[in-house]
């Protein structure tokens, strides 16, 4: 059992399923697939750089001049799902005790 579950192969990017769960989605309004693509894996490098959930939903708010905390952690999660599934862990494990502010 053991030796299957070592052999499984790691996680791949989806670049197509990541495109499609954020430009269908209205709010976000990327101009092109390709500033969308660039956008998301801009979150991946925030990610890798260890930048702490949080930050990263204050950022991508602000990004896209909203209050909405969904709005902003799906786009965070559709990138670490879909472009950097190899950091899922690292996302969740930042995102550990996270509460989002109260609303105004």
């Amino acid at each position: 059992m053991l030796a299957a579950m070592s052999a499984a192969p790691p996680a791949q990017a989806d670049v197509v399923a990541y495109l499609v769960n954020v430009t269908v989605r209205p709010g976000y309004n990327f101009a092109n697939a390709e500033q969308a693509l660039a956008y998301g894996n801009g979150i991946c490098d925030k990610i890798r750089s260890a930048r702490g959930y949080g930050q990263l939903i204050t950022e991508t708010k602000g990004d896209f001049n909203t209050g909405d905390d969904y709005q902003a952690s799906y786009l965070i999660a559709q990138a670490a799902n879909e472009l950097c599934p190899d950091l899922i862990w690292q996302l969740r494990n930042s995102a550990a005790g996270y509460r989002p502010a109260p609303a105004q």
